[in-house]
Parts: C-alpha cells; sequence; structure tokens
C-alpha cells in the first residue's frame, strides 16, 4: 500500500486536529506537517515531501489561494496536489480555486464524510469537487466560451469600426464622433451599419454590455 503523505495547512488547531483525526481512519494517509498559515505553508513545503496539501481558504497569515499559487507553480511535475478545504459556497470560489492550480474543492461541513475519498482522488491524480459543483464548472466553462467568442467577433471590425464601436458605447453622438475621428457623421452612420452587420448590434445597449464584457469601459454608463 503505497503512503500519502498529507499537509493540513489552517489557521485554527483545533480544525487541524479534527482533520488529522478524521484522516487517521484510512491506513494510508499519514498527516506529515502542518501549518497555521498559506505563508508558513509554502515555506514548509520547502523542505518537506508531501503528496496532498489539505489547504483553508481564508487565513490571516496568508491566504489560501495565494499559498495555491505558489505550490502548485514552482515546482513542476513534484509539486503536491492541493485539495482546498473551506467554509464558503463552491458557487462564489470554485473557479477561482481550480484557476489556482487546486486539484479538489471540499466543503468544511461535508469533510467528516468526504475528507478520506477527497485526499485519496487528488493523490492519484484526479479531480475532487462535489457533485453540485459540476453546474458552477458548466456555467464557467460557457461564460468563457462566450467571451472567446465575443472577442474574435470584435477582432473581426478593422481599427477604425472599433474606434466608433468604442465611441458609440461611451454615449458618444454621430457628430461628436465624427469631430473625434474627424470624419462626416454620415460616415460615422455607416460604419455603424457595418459594425450592427458584424456583431449583430441593434441598440447602443448593446454595444455597451459587449463593451464592458470586452473590458473596454472601465465603468457602466
Amino acid at each position: 500500500m503505497t503512503t500519502i503523505r498529507v499537509v493540513l495547512v489552517d489557521d485554527h488547531a483545533i480544525v487541524r486536529t479534527g482533520l488529522r483525526a478524521v484522516l487517521g481512519t484510512a491506513p494510508e494517509i499519514d498527516v506529515v506537517g502542518e501549518a497555521s498559515g498559506g505563508r508558513e505553508a509554502v515555506a514548509l513545503l520547502e523542505r518537506l515531501a508531501a503528496d496532498v496539501v489539505v489547504m483553508d481558504l481564508s487565513m490571516s497569515e496568508g491566504d489560501g489561494i495565494t499559498a495555491t499559487r505558489a505550490i502548485t507553480g514552482r515546482a513542476g511535475e513534484g509539486a503536491p496536489r492541493v485539495l482546498v478545504l473551506t467554509m464558503h459556497a463552491e458557487e462564489a470560489y470554485l473557479e477561482a480555486v481550480l484557476e489556482a492550480g487546486a486539484s479538489g474543492y471540499l466543503v468544511k461541513s461535508t469533510a467528516d464524510r468526504e475528507l478520506v475519498d477527497a485526499v485519496r482522488t487528488v493523490a492519484r491524480g484526479d479531480v475532487f469537487v462535489h457533485p453540485s459543483a459540476a453546474r458552477v464548472l458548466a456555467k464557467g466553462a460557457r461564460r468563457r466560451e462566450e467571451h472567446a467568442t465575443d472577442r474574435a467577433r470584435f477582432e473581426r471590425l478593422t481599427d477604425r469600426e472599433r474606434a466608433v464601436m468604442q465611441l458609440i458605447a461611451e454615449g458618444y453622438t454621430a457628430p461628436e464622433i465624427g469631430e473625434q475621428l474627424t470624419i462626416s457623421p454620415k460616415t460615422v452612420d455607416t460604419y455603424k451599419q457595418r459594425i450592427n452587420d458584424k456583431l449583430g448590434l441593434t441598440h447602443r445597449a448593446d454595444y455597451v454590455k459587449l463593451a464592458l464584457k470586452l473590458g473596454l469601459l472601465q465603468t457602466p454608463l
């Protein structure tokens, strides 16, 4: 039986004691170290070999996401896998946790029942998330796909069409845009029609919405 070496990271000693007790029920899991914060965990793992890090998300001495990014990003294939254990709702944190490099996400309220399975899962190279998290991941994937599609559509515009689109989104009228770009209002209308045809836009609100999604505007107008 291959031993799974685990490091526990939580700023509450009583929580670490409880996690150690739960993991102690699995003969192949060995808790080899503990840390009370993200920065301490990163330093500990520089001198201690581990397979899985069970990481709290919110800690006063270095947050879990920053520590996860540091742990998974610097050691290549030899980096331990990180299982984030937190009180926070999946909907608010799941994507950020996985983007930071974590291999799993477990809510503390279910740790007594699922922690051992979660550690085993990430130790063998799989991703562990609660079944309800599938909806969150699917929603995030759709959002990223939509953003990529919007960006591709925007890239099809000419430089002048992009300039006109942004100025429309910012609330300028055709005469004002013409003055800024040194073209006639009629030419502005021509560019606007081309933009509408290429992007499927109709109203200024559509321009504002797309510009916000693409990061062209800092604040809603």
